[in-house]
């Protein structure tokens, strides 16, 4: 078959235009000024090897190396700074969802209200990252990040420095937490026996005298075991 098809990169597919004469009707004849062009495999490899990645296999690696949805990875490729910035901040990361959720709200929102595009950032991805490996590493919660980033944003200080400067390490010292159960139990005797006669939606009360103790920075994780093993 001899035809012009026109190529639907929505559907991977292709549909006939237009019919084509045979070769002879277009009058064709070679040229005898140019030398026949041979191309061989190591050629075609060797140009594909210098060509960068397109939009559509960066969407797809992102899918596929990095565990994202369609969604967030379109968001997350839409331009080569971003794709870069983003690679750069989950390199040594191990938690890709929560940097992809981050780079797309609470970066993206910055960006978005100060009128920035990613390449005149005023929070490098290097510090990002360090920002998400706190989180990672339980040195801040989620809370306390928010405001380390805002923090950064502003002055551009690395957020081990905003962390200490702010007093914003998380609590994790399970002797101490124990210490701050037992006292939040102690204090708040009704509410303990509601919670043993199934008032369990209570639990969230203990867990706010905790924070309140701590300003906020007991770790839950840690917090969450003792209050059920004392309550």
């Amino acid at each position: 078959i001899q035809e012009t098809r026109l190529w639907n990169p929505n559907t991977n597919s292709t549909a006939s235009m237009r019919g084509k004469e045979e070769a002879h009707d277009y009058r064709y004849f070679p040229d005898p000024d140019l030398v026949p062009l041979i191309v061989d495999d190591a050629w075609i490899q060797e140009v594909q090897s210098t060509m960068p990645e397109l939009p559509e296999a960066k969407k797809a690696r992102f899918i596929d190396q990095y565990g994202l949805s369609e969604y967030d990875a379109g968001i997350l490729t839409a331009s080569l700074d971003m794709a870069n910035f983003f690679e750069e901040t989950v390199r040594p990361l191990e938690n890709i969802k929560q940097a992809a959720n981050w780079t797309m709200t609470t970066l993206m929102g910055m960006l978005n209200a100060k009128g920035l595009e990613i390449s005149a950032s005023p929070v490098s991805a290097q510090s990002f990252c360090e920002l998400l490996g706190l989180i990672e590493k339980g040195t801040i919660n989620a809370k306390a990040a928010k405001t380390v980033f805002e923090k950064m944003a502003e002055s551009g200080k690395d957020p081990k420095e905003i962390v200490k400067e702010q007093g914003l390490e998380q609590v994790s010292d399970h002797g101490a937490l124990e210490v701050l159960v037992d006292e939040v139990i102690s204090e708040n005797p009704d509410e303990v026996q509601a919670y043993r006669d199934g008032k369990t939606k209570l639990f969230s009360f203990f867990m706010g005298q905790i924070m309140k103790k701590t300003r906020g920075k007991a770790d839950p994780k840690v917090v969450t075991p003792l209050l059920k093993s004392k309550l």
